[in-house]
């Protein structure tokens, strides 16, 4: 029962309350920024409606003399850029409204080409669209609030006119000024009407064509994909080289000594000479497993000789046997050769390692601008790319030169890893 009540009282409230908004909106700063707003876009817009006018008649006028059409043309389109700017201003100013604007052109980009950019730009001719509108919305507009606002100045004292010079009918009198006050009322309204068309229309017509701003946006993501990619290729390689001429360097040495160590301290007690003995067996170990870490980051031979001969020595290396076919005509961008190399290795991994596979297939195929690498183990499956394993990740490294993986592995196999990529970014 208490919503009832509740709704009722919030009605009577706001009914009371509307004469109040009635005449607060009189000297609203809203109001007057609108006022304000139209009435600026009478004389801004007037003044761009017939420059762009007088630039677009003269281009058609002047055609025949490519010069002169020419001057006229780039005119058009500095002064078509310099009213946009104005009007994004004025909207800024009055409504709060704020216009995205479109990217600049490159700054290393010719003076022609970008030209012939903004000439096929739709927003270039959007906002000489807009300017046009601008010319006679803005008149038709300004003369609208103008006159509302000024009858209904003028007619609201009209009563009082009658009390004051005779020959003025009181009942006429009366009339006027209730048609003043309500168009002191209606004045408010009728501005923010206008403003709040025109701000829509500015909008559509001023504002980064939201076809094209998405087309930049995924360019740029894309760029930002790429450049993303190569910082991580050329991370992985200094990690490579400061691992082969750093860490490998000293194992190697470490391992040297000891074996001098194991070899000639013959006389020293046999717990020392078991301590050295382990000593050297493990840092050949680490020096193995360290090799064979940086071999498979990113082998030196794939940047030299291709897919071909950098699967061929891991292939070699695996402790189950590999057969391994690759038909590729023309190589692909090195990015994609990494990844490529990437996914024959962390597979063959998981197959030795997971899958208890006695034979594996690798194939690599080049079709069109697409590069398919597919590896077939006859392990016991199961494999499950979601469940956070290895297979997780190269999904992931697949994914970033814009490929797809599938994992194919029913339990008790055969598992089959396929991946396909661009050949170029």
């Amino acid at each position: 029962m208490a919503s009832p009540v509740t709704s009722t009282a919030t009605t009577a409230d706001e009914r009371r309350s509307l004469p109040g908004t009635v005449v607060r909106a009189l000297w609203s700063p809203q109001t007057w920024r609108a006022t304000s707003h139209v009435v600026t876009g009478a004389v801004v817009g007037l003044v761009s409606f017939v420059v762009v006018l007088t630039l677009l008649v003269l281009t058609v006028v002047l055609l025949p003399t490519l010069i002169g059409a020419a001057i006229a043309l780039l005119s058009l389109l500095v002064l078509g850029r310099v009213f946009t700017a104005i009007q994004r201003s004025r909207f800024e100013a009055f409504l709060d409204v704020s216009i995205p604007r479109e990217p600049a052109a490159a700054p290393r980009e010719r003076f022609g080409r970008r030209i012939l950019h903004e000439l096929r730009d739709r927003s270039t001719w959007r906002q000489l669209g807009y300017h046009l509108f601008a010319g006679v919305f803005g008149l038709v507009a300004a003369v609208v609030v103008i006159g509302v606002w000024s009858a209904g100045l003028a007619l609201a004292p009209a009563i009082g006119y009658a009390a004051s010079v005779a020959g003025i009918g009181v009942d006429a009198s009366a009339g006027l000024t209730a048609a003043g006050v309500v168009l002191l009322v209606v004045a408010p309204w009728v501005a923010r009407a206008l403003a709040a068309v025109d701000a829509t229309v500015g909008r559509a017509l001023l504002g980064a064509d939201p076809a094209e701003e998405l087309t930049r946006r995924v360019a740029s993501l894309a760029a930002s994909r790429d450049s993303t990619v190569d910082a991580a290729d050329a991370e992985r390689r200094r990690i490579e080289r400061d691992l082969h001429d750093g860490a490998q360097q000293r194992l190697t040495s470490l391992a040297v000594n000891l074996g001098v160590a194991r070899t000639n301290l013959t006389d020293a007690p046999e717990p020392a000479r078991e301590a050295i003995a382990q000593a050297h067996d493990e840092a050949k170990q680490a020096l193995v497993e360290l090799r064979d870490l940086v071999r498979g980051m990113h082998p030196a031979v794939l940047d030299d000789r291709g897919l071909d001969a950098a699967l061929s020595g891991i292939a070699a290396r695996s402790p189950v046997p590999v057969r391994l076919d690759v038909k590729v005509s023309e190589r692909a961008a090195p990015e994609v050769e990494a990844v490529a190399y990437f996914v024959v290795s962390e597979a063959l991994t998981n197959a030795v390692a997971h899958a208890g596979a006695t034979g594996i297939e690798v194939t690599i195929e080049r079709h069109r601008d697409r590069l398919r690498v597919r590896v077939t183990d006859d392990g016991r499956g199961g494999a499950d790319a979601g469940r956070g394993t290895g297979l997780h990740g190269l999904d992931g490294r697949v994914r970033s030169v814009d490929g797809t993986l599938h994992v194919d592995s029913p339990a008790g196999g055969p598992t089959t890893v396929t991946a396909e990529m661009p050949c170029e970014l």
